[in-house]
């Protein structure tokens, strides 16, 4: 079929991740005929569930691995697709009592960084008198800055420590830190100074921030690769991997793809497309019969990458140190360490999230060959579990680059910096279709890089294009399938 351009009338859906899986289902579930082309010889996109040792092995999550208790819409797919008995509590990054966190250039529990903090709080401000409360609460919101953010955060929030502990000095925190720990999001939602005391771009950020490291989580067990899974299962003809896509040309009555891959015709015209490839990836497409707002908007989108390396261990020795789940925040280039739980057979061993690195840390390590990678992890690594040292304590281990893949080119969209208005704005740009050529993804939500932004995007897409298509005349499944 090669050197063919066929037209072929369906909703042709560009992207096998969640937005493209589940706008595909919702249109199917509206009468109309869809089929998804996946340039990837998998599907989920940034939804990926390693499992070790075979189909009943120990889980690693090598890219989306928690759902907030507010992203309603995941929640409620979760709950459609039959997968709500599979939830279990996630224990975010430092969460428990013998998690580790970097302090100056120690190590310390959780239990036991309230002094620590305190103190290095005070020297980093310069020494004088400070209400306890005070130290302590900014102390915790800059271990969370330098456990989670990238180094432009981390390197705002040491600029701005004085100013940020000014403010906590003139209001009442006592309410909001508890036998050494702090309740972030509490206090920042009750004392908006102290957001206001924070640049804007890292302000933008604390959001991000309370969310990753607050209450109340939730993980599916077995894998977040189920949600995608069970999506794609209920569609009514498999997703067409390795259907890689190399040019857009939107015409008055539909829209051209170009592809290339294995036994792949070299152009299909669809009545309508839905693209739901990240702009990192778009930008390095041929895209014609586009306007030059929209062409902007894809060249300029930031995006951020993130590489996590996880290792198979031949037990989880980590419980043997106290430590019965969350994450540790070593610092380094290992940046963040989960300890998820040992759900099957203990002989299998037990997955560990070594490493977890965002932006320039993942470039980083993302940048380096698989195996030095590895090795630079696990040389950190063993300063945070000596265990790591000893002999057959480890079976494999994997990574991903995510700002390395050639389908993804970086882990979210960012919009660290706007305004709210600014950030909508943004999104309806990234979202804004072009005649028969309409966009979803994590990338056209004002709250991106989680998979509530991609099922928003993917919902809001769906309406645009039912729309479109019932405007137009075209009856929903009609012709030949693609």
């Amino acid at each position: 079929m090669n050197g063919t351009d066929a037209v072929r009338p369906a909703v042709a859906v560009l992207g096998a991740g969640i937005s493209g899986l589940v706008a595909a289902w919702e249109l199917e579930r509206r009468g109309h005929d869809v089929v998804v082309l996946e340039a990837d010889a998998r599907i989920g996109g940034r939804i990926w569930t390693h499992r070790f040792a075979g189909p009943d092995g120990p889980v690693a999550e090598l890219g989306a691995m928690r759902i907030p208790p507010d992203h309603t819409l995941t929640l409620r797919y979760v709950d459609r697709l039959g997968l709500g008995p599979r939830l279990r509590p996630f224990a975010t990054i430092l969460s428990e009592p013998d998690n580790r966190l970097r302090v100056g250039r120690r190590l310390v529990r959780v239990r036991d960084a309230a002094g620590p903090l305190t103190d290095d709080t005070r020297e980093r401000a310069g020494g004088g008198p400070h209400r306890p409360d005070a130290l302590l609460f900014t102390g915790w919101l800059h271990a969370m800055v330098r456990a989670i953010a990238p180094a432009e955060l981390r390197e705002l929030a040491r600029r701005d420590l004085g100013k940020l502990l000014a403010v906590a000095g003139r209001v009442d925190l006592a309410p909001f830190v508890d036998d050494g720990r702090a309740d972030l999001g509490g206090a920042l939602a009750a004392h908006p100074g102290l957001r206001a005391a924070c640049d804007p771009r890292l302000e933008s950020f604390l959001d991000d921030l309370v969310r990753e490291s607050g209450p109340g989580m939730v993980r599916l067990a077995g894998g977040m690769a189920q949600l995608t899974d069970a999506v794609a299962a209920r569609l009514r003809r498999p997703v067409r991997t390795r259907h890689e896509v190399t040019a857009l040309d939107v015409r008055a009555d539909g829209v051209r793809v170009a592809l290339a891959g294995p036994r792949v015709p070299a152009a299909l015209t669809y009545p309508v497309v839905l693209c739901t490839i990240p702009f990192s990836v778009l930008r390095r497409l041929r895209l014609t019969g586009v306007s030059a707002d929209k062409l902007a908007a894809v060249r300029t989108l930031d995006y951020g990458a993130a590489t996590k390396v996880a290792l198979h261990c031949r037990e989880a020795f980590w419980t043997g140190d106290g430590i019965a789940g969350g994450g540790s925040a070593p610092g380094g280039r290992v940046r963040q360490t989960y300890y998820p739980p040992v759900e099957g057979d203990p002989d299998d061993g037990a997955a560990l999230l070594g490493s977890y690195t965002i932006a320039e840390d993942a470039d980083a390590l993302g940048h380096l060959p698989p195996a030095r990678r590895h090795a630079a992890v696990l040389g950190e690594l063993r300063d945070l579990h000596p265990a790591l040292g000893g002999p057959a304590a480890i079976r494999e281990t994997v990574s991903v680059a995510w700002g390395e893949r050639r389908w993804h080119r970086g882990c979210a969209a960012r919009r660290w910096g706007l305004t709210e208005a600014a950030r909508v704005r943004e999104a309806e740009r990234t979202a804004c279709p072009q005649g028969r050529l309409f966009f979803a993804g994590e990338h056209c939500s004002a709250t991106p890089a989680w998979i509530n932004a991609g099922i928003e995007t993917a919902l809001d897409a769906v309406e645009r294009i039912d729309a479109f298509l019932r405007r137009a005349g075209d009856r929903p499944g009609a012709g030949a399938s693609a």
